[in-house]
């Protein structure tokens, strides 16, 4: 078995780029690492140096994906506040009890499925 020790990056197709980077910077707060204008990318940095989000666009259609980012119980019900407040439908809080962990969910501006996702503290 290889010595895995997480994910670092994910590549999603978005249809708009600057819309795109719209949502997930200024809503989200992730942070531009680098600009490919050859292909019209932009890696963003999720948690600081925790792992990168690749915005790949490409006008065609394609399926959309799921992600879930990481998030502090404290701050779940104050992001759903922030998203609703924003005209984005919130589903939850739900709680996973085989996680354990509560999360919102959400879609971004091209129907990818969203979470936030908060992992119980295990005692």
């Amino acid at each position: 078995m290889l010595p895995l020790r997480g994910l670092y990056e994910v590549a999603i197709r978005v249809k708009d780029l600057t819309k795109s980077e719209e949502f997930y910077c200024e809503l989200l707060g992730l942070e531009v690492g680098a600009r490919d204008e050859r292909r019209n990318w932009l890696f963003l940095r999720v948690g600081g140096q925790a792992g990168m989000l690749v915005l790949q666009e490409e006008k065609g259609t394609w399926p959309t994906q799921h992600l879930a980012f990481t998030v502090m119980e404290t701050d779940l019900e104050g992001a759903a506040a922030v998203l609703r407040k924003r005209g984005i439908a919130v589903t939850g809080p739900v709680f996973h009890e085989w996680m354990p962990a509560k999360s919102i969910y959400f879609s971004d501006p091209d129907g990818h499925d969203l979470e936030l996702c908060a992992p119980a503290q295990r005692t």
